[in-house]
């Protein structure tokens, strides 16, 4: 018998194997649970449901289900332990010895990944993320879409998926024509190497803007302008590049920070020749429709948007969001191959979704186009302690440079307080990796779907599911083995069978790791394994309490430092998952 590396997920193919070999229905479900830790570590109630089914006897054929199990050739009952209950339970319990051979076996990160991948297999993703809008500086509201989507795009990743990131930015609309009004007016001159060059370019949209409102005239004039960059003009066209060449630039320092890594930026204009076929194959399969001048999907089959349409194009001839949107799903099919696409956006984008996702099964079905599967993470709002949203003194969002700084600057002042004799350089690439993480995971150990709310104190806390703890887990793991001059990654072969209770517990809870591995893919929820994370940690603070690492049984000895060694790499290749780069040293 092979050492499973999911082990409810070999447990469930064994039972229906076996079940199959004795004489069960082929569509029997082994139903696998996590059992009661008195009787084992899973079990299998199918027969239960299978025997009241037929009115039969569910002990019999709990029973009989057993004896199979325990006859199969995938079976051995030194790793794994059997027994029935109830009135048909078959309990599962992995041995100390199945915990060793696991622990051997998947031994760091690189051995978990190429084990992970039979969760996604390859499939073609597409994740499109963070999605900001040109010439306006990232605030607060950004962090969730960047934390949110580098966690997930790295957790598909590491789970076997063939990502493709496609930053799907806002760069054409109205706002250029009074851009462009502004520059040419005031004479600026745009400069993507200056780091400040957004932020004058936004308070020069602002200006525009209220200028616009109050003089029609420079309403007329800033029209103007956006419509000569609609027709190509080349002054225009210029400008217009520039300003993206100045968002682009602050963006990429802002990515860098936040270890983000983009494959494509496809603005909304990469698709303004492409719109056109929406329109024309949505109309032809009957979809689409003329509404008061506009082209509109009616989904009739759902309550609301029966009469909440879906505009695709405005009644001036514009596309828009869902044209752009449907276009670019295409463009991914066609382009990337993809076999899923994940957009990750706020909750108040859910209806949008909704509705791109319905009209793209009947577009897809009417032309037979393969369909990806469809995904949207949307999050909720991060709030201040006082439960409105985060705002600067001025009533402006708090811009998140100047969030990223702050989360620095507190770090550092913390670490300094704790370890006053650190070197200045040294403590500032700690407060770098430790302020961000804080931001990253504050965010991340959060059910993404609910709002929450901020505070410094609880997120740069060296207690508590936090950033800080884990990385000082982590940092406090990697002494153990400086003091002993000895490599994380030696050759425990040595070890004996792992025996104390507290070992057995902290073996059970690494094993674990799969299933976490699922479940947040399923849901694409990264606060479950943050959860795991945090609950490994203090599992492995419990052993360590209690069992003296450095003994004089060597056997003993390997073992204690096999259970260190392994936890840190499950907590490095969580936190990495997390977009968070672990630490040796804090």
């Amino acid at each position: 018998m092979e050492i499973w590396f999911h082990p409810a997920k070999a447990i469930a193919a064994l039972t229906k194997n076996a079940a199959q070999a004795a004489g069960f229905d082929a569509d029997f479900d082994p139903v696998i649970r996590p059992a009661d830790p008195k009787f084992g570590d899973f079990q299998a109630n199918g027969a239960l449901q299978y025997a009241k089914a037929r009115r039969e006897n569910p002990r019999a054929a709990g029973e009989k289900l057993l004896a199979a199990i325990q006859a199969s050739p995938e079976f051995d009952k030194q790793l794994v332990e059997t027994s029935i209950a109830g009135p048909g339970f078959v309990n599962f319990k992995l041995t100390k010895k199945f915990l060793g051979k696991w622990l051997a076996k998947y031994s760091g990160e690189a051995e978990l990944r190429a084990a992970a991948k039979q969760f996604y297999g390859g499939r073609k993703t597409v994740i499109d993320y963070p999605s900001p809008n040109t010439a306006k500086q990232m605030h607060v509201g950004h962090l969730r879409p960047m934390v949110i989507g580098e966690a997930v795009k790295r957790l598909l990743k590491f789970c076997g998926a063939d990502i493709i990131t496609d930053n799907h930015i806002g760069d054409w609309g109205t706002n250029f024509g009074i851009l462009i009004y502004g520059i040419k007016t005031s004479g600026y001159k745009l400069d993507p190497e200056n780091e400040n060059s957004l932020e004058e370019l936004e308070q020069m949209y602002k200006r525009g803007s209220a200028l616009a409102k109050a003089d029609p005239a420079a309403a007329d004039a800033a029209r103007a302008e956006l419509v000569k960059l609609q027709n190509g003009d080349p002054e225009n066209v210029a400008l217009w590049n520039k300003i993206n060449e100045v968002s682009s630039a602050s963006f990429a320092r802002m990515y860098k920070r936040m270890g983000l890594t983009i494959d494509y930026t496809l603005g909304e204009s990469f698709y303004r020749d492409k719109v056109g076929r929406i329109y024309k194959e949505l109309t032809e399969c009957g979809i689409a429709e003329e509404n008061q001048g506009a082209l509109v999907v009616f989904l009739r089959e759902h309550e609301r948007f029966k009469t909440q349409p879906f505009i695709i194009r405005k009644s001036d001839g514009a596309s828009n969001y869902a044209s752009t949107d449907l276009a670019t799903l295409l463009y991914r099919v066609e382009h990337f191959g993809a076999e899923e696409v994940v957009y990750v956006t706020d909750g108040r984008q859910q209806d949008h979704f909704q509705q791109l996702f319905m009209t793209a099964a009947k577009w897809f079905g009417c032309k037979g186009y393969k369909l990806p599967k469809l995904r949207h993470v949307w999050f909720g709002t991060i709030l201040g302690e006082d439960g409105k949203a985060i705002k600067t003194k001025s009533g402006e969002p708090v811009r998140l440079k100047a969030l990223l700084d702050e989360a620095v600057a507190r770090a550092k002042k913390i670490l300094l307080e704790k370890n006053p004799d650190t070197p200045q350089d040294e403590a500032d690439k700690i407060a770098e990796t430790v302020g961000v993480a804080a931001l990253r995971y504050a965010d991340l150990s959060q059910n993404r779907t609910n709002d929450y709310l901020f505070s410094w104190d609880k997120l740069l806390a060296f207690d508590g599911n936090t950033a800080p703890y884990l990385l000082y887990a982590v940092a406090r793991m990697h002494s153990i083995f400086r003091k002993l001059d000895i490599s994380p990654d030696a050759d425990f072969s040595a070890a004996s069978e792992i025996e104390t209770e507290q070992e057995i517990a902290l073996a059970r809870k690494l094993v674990a790791l799969p299933a976490v591995f699922k479940l947040t893919l399923a849901e694409l929820r990264p606060h479950y394994l943050c959860t795991y994370l945090y609950e490994l940690a203090g599992i492995f603070s419990t052993f360590y309490n209690a069992n003296k690492v450095i003994v004089d049984d060597e056997s003993v000895k390997a073992r204690r430092l096999m259970l260190c060694s392994r936890t840190m790499r499950v907590l490095e290749a969580g936190l990495r998952v997390l977009g968070i780069e672990p630490l040796e040293k804090m």
